[in-house]
């Protein structure tokens, strides 16, 4: 190299240097600080990995379920086998929920002050979707067990590669650093600042569920006398991606018809005219053809989902197997005053952070199921007779991984027998849970149990599976069957006597309930204390 090129090359790089100098800081500052101060947070605070590389695996696993996604798509209907043919439309719904998480993740992670960031905390957001999207391909293959189709063999393979890919991505996502517990209970207000409830919730929106009244946009009436005579009707014409609460008050009646609230369907909120007096019924069931998650009465998959005093059931009855009476999968959902009713798998929590108070659930086996982050406050949790000789097991919590912030939290709730049982609790065996899946978990706390619990409190799933690495807890609990002298030595089991590690439970710190739970006018209380 000549002098002279060295000395043009030297002279290129320099004009260069000072054009990308003079660039960055005739920036405006409050841009070029935010721009600093979001890859700060999201490589420092929020994420294990460069954001780069982190986008770049939720683009490649986008990739994997578009093919598989293909492959399923060209089985289509099923000509008389009806259960594979909701397999079938299960897993291409299962693996659109996942398109749609891991995208809201790229988005929230590529601009965290989005619409999609949508509590205000980006790890739990991540988290929580990142989760979600890790329990869908289970799901799918569980409703390919039940049918004799080669399909499973074709598309298992690509299904186990999107949940590898999502498990990594997962436990690149730090958990939350700081706690944002309270003490206090709220009722339609929120100490601290606004700028924390989510971005579509309008100060109108954040008393909905204790005015005596509401407004609705639409009626429900079966007799009639209303916009409408079916509920589906209503949620159909509802807008779709809803930056505003949509409400919809359903008359008292019994209203016999399947309501799937599909993704799109944002910010609904079904108002009712009482438990027992407004009831949504069904009975599809896996003996007669349906898988689990297709069998539900009420389905709801749209974030930011109400429900106030309405009563969900499935009638299909105990020798039916897995009934569902309502499933959901909608993020910062609330349940208030409302009836859970079936007898195998009521109340299935697929995916997402939920919230349930006041609420009433009943079953047999496995009656509250899933793999949500839920929390049950105030709620009366009632065992049922069932078949003959069956053990009655209240819940069947299904995390698999170990980075899930999903469990189930009760919390001061009445846990007894049903008054079809009570005759009965002394020679029907109720259980507080069993493992469903390696890393089930689930704490009572500050609840009132009956007779009606066994003295060993828990029971296996299939022998010593799972039982060292699910998390069981009990703290400060009540009544005749309380009692920790008699409770499983299970190594996952915990007698817990510290508030510290009780209140990792509550709902401010389990569901980030004080970021999202004002806004939607429910009662709570936010730590340990009322």
């Amino acid at each position: 190299m000549t002098l002279k090129t060295f000395v043009l090359r030297m002279s290129k790089l320099l004009t260069l240097t000072l054009f990308l100098f003079v660039l960055t800081f005739s920036l405006p500052v409050s841009t070029a600080a935010r721009a600093s101060s979001t890859t700060a947070y999201l490589q420092n605070e929020c994420l294990k990995v460069p954001v780069n590389q982190f986008v770049g695996s939720l683009t490649t696993t986008l990739d994997i379920i578009r093919d598989v996604t293909s492959v399923i798509s060209n089985f289509g209907n099923i000509f008389g086998d009806s259960r594979l043919t909701n397999a079938i439309t299960d897993c291409l719904d299962l693996l659109d929920f996942s398109a749609d998480e891991l995208s809201w993740s790229m988005s929230a992670s590529q601009n965290p002050n989005g619409k999609h960031n949508s509590t205000g905390d980006l790890s739990s957001d991540l988290r929580t979707w990142l989760s979600a999207a890790l329990v869908n391909q289970d799901t799918c293959i569980e409703g390919l067990d039940g049918s004799s189709s080669i399909l499973k063999g074709l598309v298992s393979g690509g299904l186990n590669q999107i949940t590898s890919s999502v498990q990594q991505l997962l436990r690149s996502v730090n958990p939350r650093t700081t706690s944002k517990s309270s003490e206090g209970g709220f009722s339609g207000s929120k100490s601290g600042n606004n700028d924390q409830f989510p971005s579509w919730v309008k100060h109108e929106d954040r008393k909905l569920l204790v005015l005596n009244g509401v407004t609705p946009n639409v009626i429900v009436a079966a007799d009639g006398t209303g916009n409408f005579t079916k509920i589906m009707d209503a949620v159909t014409a509802a807008p779709d991606y809803s930056m505003h609460r949509h409400i919809i008050y359903i008359k008292k009646g019994v209203y016999n018809e399947y309501v799937d609230i599909k993704k799109k369907k944002w910010n609904l909120m079904m108002v009712g005219e009482g438990m027992g007096a407004t009831v949504i019924t069904g009975d599809r069931n896996f003996i007669d053809g349906s898988t689990t998650f297709r069998s539900a009465t009420f389905a709801v998959s749209g974030r930011g989902f109400i429900a106030r005093d309405i009563t969900f059931e499935n009638t299909a009855g105990p020798s039916k197997h897995q009934a569902v009476a309502l499933r959901s999968d909608s993020d910062l959902s609330v349940l208030f005053r409302c009836e859970i009713k079936s007898y195998q798998d009521s109340l299935y929590t697929h995916t997402m952070r939920q919230f349930y108070r006041e609420c009433r659930v009943s079953g047999t086996v496995d009656f509250i199921f899933g793999d949500a982050a839920a929390v049950f406050q105030n709620c009366q949790i009632l065992a049922r007779k069932g078949l003959p000789n069956q053990k009655n097991t209240i819940t069947a919590h299904g995390r698999k991984d170990p980075s899930q912030p999903t469990g189930y939290s009760f919390q001061f709730c009445n846990i007894s027998a049903d008054i079809d049982l009570l005759p009965y609790v002394n020679s029907t065996y109720t259980y507080l849970g069993r493992p469903w899946k390696n890393y089930s978990r689930t704490i009572i706390m500050q609840s009132h149990m009956s007779n009606a619990i066994r003295p060993e409190g828990w029971l296996e799933w299939n022998g010593n599976v799972y039982l060292d690495t699910l998390y069981y807890g009990e703290y400060i609990n009540y009544g005749p069957g309380a009692g920790l002298g008699r409770r499983v030595k299970w190594p996952g089991y915990h007698m817990m006597n510290d508030s510290t590690q009780a209140s990792n439970f509550t709902v401010a710190n389990f569901i980030e309930g004080n970021l999202w739970l004002p806004s939607t006018g429910v009662r709570y209380t936010a730590g340990l204390q009322v």
